[in-house]
């Protein structure tokens, strides 16, 4: 339930990082750390990969799930064209916290009943120079494909699974989503054990406590499982609630990420193969995602781990929904904007023009 906060302005800030979780749907990087060594090792990990990821297809046969919401994508007649000489790739990622831990139909919303906690638009242009992450804040009020109305965009999960989701982000950007991957908060929790902690940027600016105890300050500090949880978790403390968490939990995916990636790790075959198989079983993508597609992109943009741009679509003023649930309205113009950006390929001097 969405409590009603104080009205928060939209987060802004753009920020280069080095090659994050959210830019390579959540640590597949991992997967193509092998190119710096063998092509038997490389091997050695896809065979990892194809082991413990799971499709939404797999998942829904498994699961026993209602036919209509099993797939990845809407009907071919619902989506947008895309021009043949196209070659950017557009990935919705999916992100949730099951408390519940070990009940992935649940984490990663493949069913009705369960909604995405996190939701960022991943584009990488058709020159791969970068790649543009797009947070969408969950409370965005949207039309909901079909017969549903109005709803909080991410309340298409629930209605209609994946697909839905999917057909309404297409929609809602007349952009054609190529892949599209959740992951479950989880997965993260078990590499920050394995990793032996991690070093997390609190950009909260003063100190705060959670619900269960754990006390936060400004600033990075280091933190084990337990506290990295409590961390990714907490929204009731703050003014903005989920816009709050979903930084806290940009931080700390980068913090993993960051750790992960160094190269006393990556260098340890065994190590590397240990976080992969970890996180892995926490992941679930579309069937075209397989192992040899996540090499082939993790390659290809390479050379852009120095332009990564990160933002937070703009919205419009926080309002009340017919039945009571506090929502941001749509920002009209910076949507028509970004539907043109990406369909130019000029997200990113729309995010410099607009200093985003």
């Amino acid at each position: 339930m969405s409590e009603a906060p104080v009205t928060p302005a939209a987060p802004r800030g753009r920020r280069r990082r080095r090659i994050t979780a959210v830019v390579l749907v959540s640590l597949l990087v991992l997967v193509v750390g092998g190119l710096a060594t063998t092509w038997y090792y490389l091997d050695s990990l896809s065979s990892s990969y194809e082991e413990n990821v799971q499709t939404f297809e797999q998942q829904a046969q498994e699961e026993g799930g209602d036919a209509g919401t099993g797939g990845s994508f809407p009907e071919e007649s619902d989506r947008p064209e895309k021009e043949a000489d196209d070659e950017s790739i557009t990935i919705l990622l999916l992100g949730s916290d099951d408390r519940a831990g070990t009940d992935l139909a649940q984490s990663t919303g493949q069913f009705p009943g369960s909604r995405s906690d996190t939701m960022m638009l991943v584009h990488v242009p058709s020159d791969r120079s970068g790649v543009q992450v797009m947070s969408i804040p969950r409370d965005l009020w949207v039309d909901v494909p079909g017969d549903h109305g109005e709803a909080k965009i991410n309340a298409p999960m629930a209605l209609g699974g994946v697909s839905l989701t999917v057909q309404t982000i297409e929609g809602l950007f007349d952009v054609r989503v190529d892949h599209v991957a959740s992951v479950d908060m989880q997965g993260f929790i078990g590499l920050v054990e394995s990793l032996g902690g991690v070093d997390v940027e609190s950009t909260h600016p003063e100190t705060f406590t959670t619900t269960g105890g754990h006390t936060f300050h400004p600033g990075t500090q280091h933190m084990d499982a337990e506290e990295a949880l409590a961390f990714v978790r907490e929204r009731k403390t703050f003014s903005d609630g989920d816009l709050q968490r979903a930084r806290n939990q940009q931080s700390f995916i980068q913090a993993v990420v960051d750790e992960s990636l160094q190269a006393g790790n990556l260098a340890n075959p065994g190590r590397v193969r240990d976080m992969v198989e970890t996180f892995t079983p926490y992941l679930t993508v579309d069937e075209s995602l397989d192992a040899s597609t996540v090499a082939s992109l993790g390659w290809e943009i390479r050379g852009a781990a120095d332009d990564i741009t990160m933002f937070t679509l703009p919205t419009g003023p926080d309002d009340r929904s017919a039945d009571g649930q506090w929502i941001w309205r749509q920002d009209e113009q910076a949507m028509t904007e970004i539907s043109e950006a990406l369909a130019d390929d000029t997200l990113e001097e729309y995010v410099e023009e607009n200093d985003l």
